[in-house]
């Protein structure tokens, strides 16, 4: 059997993380999808997030599945790893933008089948700090994961000229099956109930008094899908905006999305540290900073840089303000239903997701915008203002608390 603490064996439990956030590798390629399929610039920014339907769909059936079939974390992760490299590819061959939605929303359930599986399976094999550092290093290999991804479609793309291309980045799916197959041993029931009670007991000492959930969860929920919407919609029209300024042959988009995704790592690295000095400061920070990446790309006009500097900005304070949540949800829910209060807030960071491209075009139709050109940067000063607003709400409220 491989040792579970070889360096080798944690990075093959890391692989899977290292493609689940790859749905959005193909955002670079938009701008040329969407001219050579004749669709519209909310129909071609659903490329991108259809799959997170899927996901929230996924997530709440997988454990389910998994319960009624008895299948291992293992089994679970590469059936869905599996999917995903089998979906992903699909675009590649076809230029039928439903069907490519139809491959988009199976990409999404294989991602939503071994989600919470990428975490359950690494608390089972590990405790203590290792645990901790394990855990620390799956979310970093998401934003790496996804960076890598996105900067080999932009390859593709630049090198081949033509947007079937860069699906072939989900090849990388059958590699990283291969890999997490031969090195991760296999997880048996009596070790995932012996975690599972191990769980219980711990859980039952972190009580911490809590008897109820918070109407505050609901409010946490609400600010994840505030969130994403932001993030997403930056993500999704910055190409489109890019070749505004730069010309329809303009490729080089995917590299600074790569880029960006590399600042939300540094934002996940420090954000313990930045925490311990800021307390609740954090919080403000984020939104402060994701606020001015708003109004940068939305301001930006015809200045590349300007919009290229809004964009690089905006992962480093998500990964401040988006763990900040999670670390709220312990004081707000009991021990037993903290899985549930994690899915809701998991599930409003997805809907988010998804629903981004659609309030993005009804921005731009309130605002009597069209959804073309430099036109595509029209909600985010909005967004921006928004966030100021959010930031001001949060610390009211909670100055008022203080006072009471």
């Amino acid at each position: 059997m491989n040792s579970k603490n070889s360096l080798v064996t944690k990075l093959a439990f890391l692989s899977v993380s290292f493609v689940i956030t790859s749905a959005y590798a193909v955002q670079g390629s938009l701008p040329q999808l969407k001219a050579a399929l004749h669709i519209s610039q909310t129909q071609s920014e659903y490329i991108a997030t259809t799959p997170s339907y899927a996901v929230m769909v996924f997530v709440v059936l997988s454990p389910l599945l998994q319960q009624w079939f008895k299948i291992s974390d293992k089994k679970v992760i590469m059936a869905g790893v599996t999917v995903v490299g089998i979906a992903g590819l699909i675009p590649m061959f076809v230029s039928n933008y439903p069907v490519i939605l139809l491959s988009r929303l199976l990409l999404g359930a294989g991602f939503g089948l071994y989600n919470s599986q990428c975490i359950s399976m690494i608390s089972v094999w590990y405790d203590g700090d290792v645990q901790s550092q394990m855990l620390g290093w799956r979310a970093a290999a998401e934003q790496i994961g996804q960076a890598f991804c996105l900067w080999v479609a932009g390859l593709f793309l630049t090198f081949s000229g033509n947007w079937h291309m860069p699906f072939l980045v989900y090849a990388l799916a059958f590699i990283v099956l291969v890999f997490f197959a031969w090195r991760v041993p296999d997880d048996s029931a009596v070790q995932r109930e012996a975690a599972e009670e191990a769980k219980e007991a711990e859980t039952a000492v972190k009580d911490n008094g809590v008897t109820k959930i918070s109407p505050l969860v609901y409010v946490l929920v609400l600010f994840a899908f505030v969130l994403c919407i932001d993030y997403v919609g930056l993500e999704n029209r910055y190409s489109g905006l890019a070749v505004a300024i730069k010309g329809a042959h303009y490729t080089g988009a995917s590299n600074f999305l790569s880029l960006m995704l590399i600042g939300a790592t540094l934002g996940g690295l420090f954000y313990g540290t930045i925490h311990k000095y800021l307390g609740f400061g954090t919080v403000y920070l984020g939104l402060g900073l994701m606020a001015l990446a708003n109004f940068m790309i939305g301001l930006a006009g015809h200045n590349f840089w300007i919009l290229t500097a809004g964009l690089l900005m905006v992962g480093f304070p998500l990964q401040l303000v988006s763990p900040m949540i999670f670390d709220l949800l312990p004081g707000l829910a009991p021990a037993k239903n903290q899985p549930m209060v994690t899915s809701l807030v998991l599930i409003g960071f997805n809907f988010g997701a998804a629903f981004s491209p659609t309030v993005a075009e009804w921005t731009n139709k309130l605002l009597g915008k069209p959804l073309s050109g430099f036109d595509l940067a029209a909600p985010f000063p909005y967004y921006g203002a928004l966030l100021v607003i959010i930031a001001i709400i949060i610390f009211v409220s909670r100055r008022s608390s203080t006072k009471r």
